[in-house]
């Protein structure tokens, strides 16, 4: 029974729950009806919308989708370009290498040019000093030689003309020297050689009729007058008279001899006396010859004191042969020619290059 209890106690509780959804009132359904709508509303906005982005979205990816066509395109092109571009800057780089080389080879030919030039340049002024040089000495010799100053004048000229022609500004030097030994020798006072030995020719011709100081004299060598005769003697008986006078008057002779050695010569060594004066004077005239000018002077001074002591300086012809050994001696002491030391040195310095 207690049993049964239990089970009619939920009826009654069943009885007593609400009732269906039916069975409410009608405001609730309208609601949930307006926000059924709504919320459709909002599902077909959102549709749209979507459809919207959907659409925006589409053209945002054809417009990327153009736009990485064009960009590959651009890149492809670019890389053309850019392949392009790089051939291009290895020519150039190929041809400015080329350019370099074919530049440092122009330059290096136009050095070697240049070296060869100034070698022409140098090695022809180096000849030209050279040529000079040699000139000036062979004039110089062939001045000592013949005594006169034309043939180194003549040098100096030709020299100076070169110098001028070949217009170099390391040779101006050489010029300047040229020109003050020029006006050197213009201005230099040399004695006439061939007329020297002409004059010493002469002394020589003059020593074979020179008078010894111990010679004897003739009566009209002493200066004694012939005694007069008269007229009316026959002339074999005159002509005996002057005979036996000249006999008696060469018996004794009075004369004054300044040397005592020249009073003991004997005839022969009277002989070699007057051949030592003319080896002498011989001496002299080789030696002037030679261009000797100290042997010539010092054989002249021993003729002239070999004249003075050995023979009659009363003598007439001792007086010529005398004055004229003292102008020759005279002329000897300007025969020295003027040298060309200056022009020399400035060729020295043109060859070594200074």
């Amino acid at each position: 029974m207690n049993a049964d209890t239990p089970s009619e106690k939920p009826a009654s509780v069943v009885d007593e729950l609400p009732k269906p959804a039916a069975e409410l009132p009608s405001t609730p359904s309208a609601s949930s009806s307006g926000l059924v709508i709504g919320l459709g509303a909002v599902a077909l906005a959102a549709l749209v919308a979507s459809g919207l982005l959907w659409q925006k979205l589409s053209g945002m990816q054809e417009q990327l989708a153009r736009q990485s066509a064009d960009a590959g395109a651009l890149s492809q092109e670019a890389r053309a370009v850019a392949k392009q571009a790089q051939e291009q800057a290895r020519e150039a780089a190929a041809r400015v290498s080329v350019f370099d080389a074919r530049l440092s080879e122009v330059a290096l030919q136009r050095t070697q040019l240049e070296e060869l030039m100034q070698s022409l340049s140098r090695s022809r002024d180096e000849n030209l000093v050279v040529d000079i040089e040699s000139s000036i000495r062979l004039a110089q010799q062939q001045a000592q030689l013949t005594g006169s100053v034309e043939p180194l004048l003549a040098a100096l000229k030709s020299a100076d003309q070169r110098v001028t022609r070949a217009a170099q500004p390391r040779l101006t030097p050489l010029l300047r020297a040229i020109g003050r030994d020029i006006e050197r020798i213009k201005g230099a006072s040399v004695s006439d050689t061939p007329g020297l030995l002409v004059k010493l020719d002469e002394l020589v011709s003059l020593a074979d009729e020179l008078v010894l100081a111990n010679a004897v004299a003739t009566v009209n060598g002493i200066g004694t007058a012939k005694p007069p005769v008269a007229d009316n003697v026959p002339s074999w008986w005159r002509h005996s008279l002057q005979v036996v006078l000249d006999e008696a008057r060469g018996l004794l002779r009075v004369s004054r001899i300044e040397q005592a050695e020249a009073a003991l010569l004997s005839p022969e060594q009277s002989f070699f006396v007057r051949e030592n004066f003319k080896l002498k004077l011989l001496n002299a005239r080789l030696g002037l010859l030679a261009r000797q000018i100290e042997s010539s002077r010092a054989d002249l001074a021993a003729a002239s004191a070999s004249l003075v002591k050995y023979f009659d300086t009363n003598s007439r012809k001792t007086q010529v042969t005398l004055a004229l050994l003292q102008q020759v001696q005279g002329q000897m002491k300007t025969l020295q020619l003027p040298r060309v030391d200056e022009t020399l040195a400035a060729l020295a310095t043109a060859a070594a290059g200074r």
